[in-house]
C-alpha cells in the first residue's frame, strides 16, 4: 500500500479571497491530504497584534468548506510547527513566499520538505481591508 503524502501549511485566512483559495490548492498539489495551521484568535492578537474580522470558529467554517482543504487544526504558536509535522507525519510544509526562509529551520529539525509558493501578487486580506477603508472616505 502507498503511504499518504501529508502537507501542511499555516495562516489567519481572514476575509477569505482568491489568493488564499490559490495558497492552498497548490499546497494540495504536493500531497494527498492538506492540514491547514489556522492562527487562533488569541494567537493573532498576542504575536501578531493582528484583530481578525472573522472569529476563528467562522474562519475554520471557511476553511473546512474547501475541497483541497483535509483538516483544520489551531495554530496557537509559532514553535508548535515541530511538534505538529512529528504528530501529523507531514511530508511537506508549505507557506507563501512572503515568509522565504523563516522556516528553514524546519529542514533540520524535521523530516519535512520546506516550499515557499509565489504569493498571488495582486490580491491580499492587507490590500483589501485598505480599499475598504479608502472607500469609506
Amino acid at each position: 500500500m502507498l503511504s499518504m503524502k501529508r502537507v501542511i501549511t499555516y495562516g489567519t485566512f481572514d476575509l477569505l479571497h482568491y489568493g488564499h483559495i490559490n495558497l492552498l490548492r497548490r499546497a494540495k498539489e504536493y500531497g494527498d491530504y492538506l492540514i491547514v495551521g489556522l492562527s487562533t484568535d488569541e494567537f493573532n492578537w498576542d504575536e501578531k497584534q493582528k484583530k481578525c474580522y472573522f472569529s476563528y470558529e467562522k474562519r475554520k467554517q471557511l476553511l473546512e468548506a474547501i475541497r483541497y482543504v483535509d483538516l483544520v487544526i489551531p495554530e496557537q504558536s509559532w514553535d508548535q510547527k515541530v511538534t505538529d509535522i512529528a504528530e501529523y507525519h507531514v511530508d511537506t510544509f508549505v507557506m507563501g513566499d512572503d515568509w522565504q526562509g523563516k522556516f528553514d529551520y524546519l529542514r533540520d529539525k524535521t523530516s519535512a520538505e520546506v516550499i515557499y509558493l509565489p504569493r498571488t501578487a495582486e490580491i491580499s486580506t492587507t490590500q483589501i481591508k485598505a480599499d475598504l477603508r479608502q472607500r469609506r472616505k
